[in-house]
């Protein structure tokens, strides 16, 4: 059944998206243009946050582009459809590097696709800057040419959110909470990390449990949840599962006073559309990106983005845009793309400023930083935590309301 669903998507998506800039006025072809590769979630589960991405990496060829290019040529990029499949993603950065022979990779959407196609990435001797790739299990292979181009891996993600609920007073901390995840490498881990912050302040888990990615009906798990008495739910979820939870506890009225979800929340307008402005109030959710951030090309971007597609950006556009902003900052201190492992080199030595904030990153590939938290406050995302670099001074419980 598996084998079938990936050669009907190979089939079904041959074409290649290719967005490339203009070549120079004298005519030249390929040895004018820096060619990146990607492949990307377009069809399938992850279609919306991969359909994100490609927007946010489409920005930044732009952008980068009307500032000259990198290395003083133009960039472009081809981005293949994996289909949300894995072994679809290796196939499309197997013919990537052999047929279409691009000169540097950008990562899929996900870690679920991102581990098997890092190791193709790391087989060829090829960077590989991945937007979205947070699993620990990314970074446990001994891989030299990973890089994360978030703050935080996965077990860090609700870490903030969670101390801060550990750290509430006695008579507004919950005692009690639910763990619903996604069968996923990146959700699960997330879900892992704020049980354990939360379980350590004595708040007691009385449901937990994983699903798989085709779940679209959550009623049973609600039901369980609702019935065993939870005040928290702190969900792993990609963007459906997300929407669909909260569709199945407003059809058995249920309200914990603190509700996260991992991702659904930063797909933005989507998100708010899918749910609504009600039922998005005060849903807590941890972010690596606000467009109301004052960061390197944050404004540029965000009005770029505006334009092009009638909406703010979400979290995996921004993403993807950082992924090529680290990217662009290793070619340009080196000054070469010849040798790969100079680029991983340099990365794993320095800082880079992105619209995220300014990045680092550990032997191993993975970030050394935090996640912003965030919380949808009368249809705006606001971030609230850390409170110095919060956008709101106010915090809520799900639906409104005081803690």
């Amino acid at each position: 059944m598996r084998f079938t669903k990936v050669f009907g998507a190979i089939a079904a998506t041959a074409a290649i998206a290719l967005t490339v800039s203009a070549c120079s006025a004298d005519g030249g072809g390929a040895g004018d243009t820096l060619r990146i590769g990607a492949s990307l979630p377009l069809t399938g589960e992850f279609s919306q946050g991969g359909l994100d991405t490609q927007r946010g990496y489409e920005t930044w060829v732009e952008m980068t582009n009307d500032k000259g290019g990198l290395l003083g040529k133009q960039v472009g990029i081809i981005v293949k459809d994996d289909a949300t499949q894995q072994e679809t993603a290796v196939s499309n950065y197997n013919n990537l590097i052999s047929q279409d022979r691009v000169d540097l990779l950008l990562g899929s959407q996900s870690s679920l696709l991102n581990i098997p196609a890092s190791a193709i990435a790391e087989k060829n001797k090829k960077l590989f800057v991945c937007p979205s790739c947070g699993s620990p299990d990314m970074f446990s292979r001994g891989f030299s040419y990973i890089f994360f181009s978030q703050q935080a891996i996965a077990t860090d993600q609700a870490k903030v959110f969670a101390n801060w609920v550990a750290a509430l007073p006695p008579e507004q901390r919950p005692t009690t909470a639910a763990y619903p995840t996604l069968d996923d490498p990146f959700a699960g881990p997330v879900v892992d990390g704020a049980e354990k912050i939360l379980s350590a302040a004595g708040i007691r888990t009385v449901y937990k449990d994983k699903y798989p990615a085709t779940t679209k009906n959550f009623d049973s798990v609600v039901n369980a949840m609702r019935d065993a008495g939870a005040e928290i739910v702190v969900q792993g979820a990609q963007f459906e599962d997300g929407v669909n939870m909260i569709r199945s506890m407003n059809r058995a009225n249920y309200q914990p006073e603190i509700l996260y979800q991992s991702s659904s929340p930063t797909y933005g307008q989507q998100y708010l559309d899918a749910v609504g402005a009600d039922n998005a109030e005060g849903v807590f959710f941890s972010s690596s990106y606000s467009p109301l951030s004052d960061t390197t090309d944050n404004a540029e971007f965000v009005e770029r983005f505006e334009e092009k597609f009638g909406q703010s950006p979400p979290e995996d556009a921004a993403d993807g845009f950082a992924a090529g902003q680290v990217l662009a900052a290793a070619v340009t201190a080196v000054g070469s793309i010849d040798d790969q492992a100079a680029l991983a080199d340099w990365l794993r030595s320095n800082s880079v400023d992105t619209l995220l904030g300014t990045l680092s990153w550990n032997e191993d590939g993975s970030p050394k930083g935090d996640f912003l938290v965030g919380q949808w406050q009368a249809g705006v995302s606001q971030v609230v935590l850390p409170t110095e670099v919060a956008t709101s001074d106010q915090i809520f419980r799900w639906r409104g309301g005081d803690i």
